[in-house]
């Protein structure tokens, strides 16, 4: 298993703290704007990816997908990231981050489940605790840029407003139970400014408008040869 290090901010104190996961969900489909949802299904479709079977829909992933990593290894050029509020599910309660679900987008015409399974999902190294945040889910801030063709772009940018609360995902993936601890759950994302594509490198935060707090991460992206 995977053994990540986090730094927790919680209450104006900031601590150290390793975390092995041992489940990773990833939420999709998850937004609450129809007309953004909907463009997003279509965003895909052009890619000749089929409609989800619900919304919202959970993928399982292999745990060890999760990685913090500043240098990510794909194959082939089809790939490409995707911001999103990660939570996790710590022994000491929910904490929240910001990562990539980075995707296959060629293999996601053959499937979705599988083209998540084939790249690897990057997350940050700062937590704030949920419960801290969560009044005020709304406001948050999600933000991606990419370096395309040489040139950084702004590739993702929203208020989590658009996507589900934790509390709303987590209570339909669960039944009610809540999140086991160990679990990683990938919250959705948005769609991509001028829609998706590859890049070189990704660059992705989180931010809180009322404190100015920022979770920020950003990884390259190097291209491996697809030999037959």
């Amino acid at each position: 298993m995977p053994v990540l290090t986090f730094e927790k901010r919680s209450g104006g104190r900031r601590t150290s703290a390793s975390f092995t996961p041992s489940n990773l969900v990833v939420a999709g489909w998850t937004g609450t704007d129809e007309k953004g949802l909907q463009h997003h299904i279509e965003e895909l479709a052009a890619l000749g990816v089929p409609p989800p079977s619900s919304v919202p829909v959970f993928y399982r992933n292999a745990v060890s997908n999760v990685m913090q990593v500043d240098r990510l290894q794909v194959l082939g050029p089809d790939t490409s990231g995707e911001v999103e509020p990660v939570v996790l599910a710590m022994d000491d309660g929910l904490w929240l981050t910001v990562g990539s679900d980075h995707t296959d987008r060629k293999a996601e015409a053959m499937g979705i489940a599988l083209s998540k399974q084939l790249c690897a999902k990057v997350v940050g190294s700062a937590t704030w605790r949920l419960d801290d945040v969560a009044g005020r889910w709304e406001s948050l801030i999600v933000r991606a840029h990419a370096t395309i063709d040489g040139k950084r772009v702004l590739y993702q940018e929203g208020t989590l407003k658009s996507l589900r609360h934790p509390a709303d995902l987590i209570a339909r993936y669960s039944g009610g139970k809540g999140l086991a601890p160990g679990t990683v759950m990938m919250g959705g994302t948005m769609s991509a400014i001028g829609g998706i594509r590859p890049a070189t490198r990704f660059e992705m935060e989180l931010e809180d408008p009322a404190t100015g707090d920022r979770i920020a991460h950003a990884y390259d992206i190097e291209v491996l040869p697809v030999v037959s």
